[in-house]
């Protein structure tokens, strides 16, 4: 089993697909008004977003690993993303930014390196 899709809830596709673009995001489906596909850069994930009405606040967190999350961050800052906060080294060894996107789903940008799929802590 490989987790591929994952897909949130947007009241403005047109507007979350320049906002997605703005962090990366390879636009692959683009079906107008309702529903837009994205490729990851480095990978095969895919990431999509699906319009309602009404976007109801979520306590699912969507993470994007970047291997240059300082940078990432900064030239994000530079086009106007705001985040609620900054790259942090955190007690699980990962080095995490947060922000939302316009219909305020949380996001993370990550930078997990090996510490991703083999933490100290790991079970065998």
């Amino acid at each position: 089993m490989n987790l591929n899709q994952v897909t949130v809830a947007v009241t403005d596709v047109p507007r979350a697909i320049a906002f997605y673009r703005q962090l990366g995001l390879q636009l692959i489906v683009e079906s107008l008004p309702d529903y837009a596909r994205f490729c990851c850069p480095d990978g095969s994930a895919t990431f999509s977003v699906s319009r309602v009405e009404r976007v109801q606040p979520s306590q699912s967190l969507v993470y994007f690993e970047c291997d240059e999350l300082d940078a990432t961050v900064q030239r994000l800052q530079a086009l106007g993303v705001q985040f609620s906060m900054l790259p942090t080294d955190q007690p699980w060894l990962w080095r995490e930014a947060y922000l939302s996107d316009p219909d305020g789903n949380p996001l993370c940008l990550y930078f997990a390196g090996s510490n991703r799929l083999d933490p100290p802590w790991r079970l065998t």
